[in-house]
């Protein structure tokens, strides 16, 4: 795996592979439907903007529906997540350290003509969380500390959405890997906007969410230590149609410069941005942007 640039060299990058204006068709830019991806598509549509390409958004879709739109070439380009591609697109069960699970992921997915770039330092698994103070009273700081607390006989409640609940990486193989269970009784599910505040507010005890999530330093949470490496990479990466790429020859690299600028306390600011202090998500990627001499 490419590792990303220093913020300093990557911003450098960026600007030397600042307008190539030999592009062809519109390239549509895709996202999915919670803040982090709305804010990488406005992002990328902003900064391909700037260097002269004609760009259309089509964001806020659904996981499926938005591959589904990719592979039929509908959508050029999206950030995806090696975990979802490598799990719920290709099937893949098996237990992978990240590199691993990025080559695999780029070569099933380059048979149906997607070029997975350069994975930024952001990884988006699944975390769970609980209140500081609770965590500390209880000496909870990993997920094996967890099974430990509930096998005593602390009852704690989750609150989880309906996909993690199900999931193949989601809740039920994880209380196998770490031998416990919540118990049905215990497990509230909800949409995953509310799962942290439902944690902060007291109403459960533990809450899913995932390791970008701005409201985490927010809220002052504390994440478990996925101490028996369950949950697998979700790097996020741009994803691009083969076809694409050869009709843009610069675009690899641009967008692999702006991948290198993406870690997990980054995306967790901006996240927090829109999530907690209610900034726009284009004034948002507007200003990251404009921080980094992009726009």
């Amino acid at each position: 795996m490419r590792f990303p640039l220093s913020h300093t060299a990557a911003a450098t990058l960026l600007l030397a592979a600042t307008p190539a204006l030999a592009q062809a068709d519109t390239i549509t830019v895709g996202g999915k439907n919670f803040t982090e991806q709305l804010i990488l598509a406005d992002m990328t549509v902003q900064y391909l903007d700037a260097r002269g390409y004609e760009v259309e958004e089509r964001s806020g879709m659904g996981t499926t529906v938005l591959r589904q739109a990719q592979e039929n070439g509908q959508v050029d380009l999206y950030w995806e997540y090696t975990g979802t591609s490598l799990i719920s697109y290709n099937k893949v069960t098996e237990s992978l350290s990240p590199e691993e699970a990025y080559q695999r992921v780029k070569a099933l997915d380059a048979e149906k003509g997607l070029v997975w770039l350069d994975p930024s330092e952001a990884n988006n698994t699944y975390a769970l969380a609980m209140r500081e103070d609770q965590a500390r009273e209880l000496d909870i700081a990993s997920i094996s500390d967890l099974a430990e607390a509930i096998n005593a006989g602390h009852e704690l409640v989750l609150a989880s959405n309906a996909t993690f609940y199900s999931r193949d990486d989601g809740l039920r193989p994880m209380q196998e890997t770490y031998g416990f269970e919540f118990g049905r009784r215990n497990v509230k599910r909800m949409d995953q906007g509310l799962t942290l505040p439902s944690l902060d507010q007291e109403e459960v005890d533990v809450a899913m969410t995932t390791a970008t999530n701005g409201r985490i330093p927010a809220l002052d949470l504390t994440v478990l230590e996925d101490d028996r490496r369950f949950f697998p990479d979700y790097a996020l990466t741009p994803v691009v149609r083969e076809e694409t790429l050869t009709a843009n020859p610069d675009l690899a690299e641009q967008m692999n410069a702006l991948s290198a600028l993406l870690d997990d306390q980054t995306m967790a600011r901006l996240n927090a941005r829109v999530d907690v202090e209610r900034e726009t998500v284009e004034d948002v990627a507007e200003a990251f942007l404009e921080q980094h001499d992009l726009l």
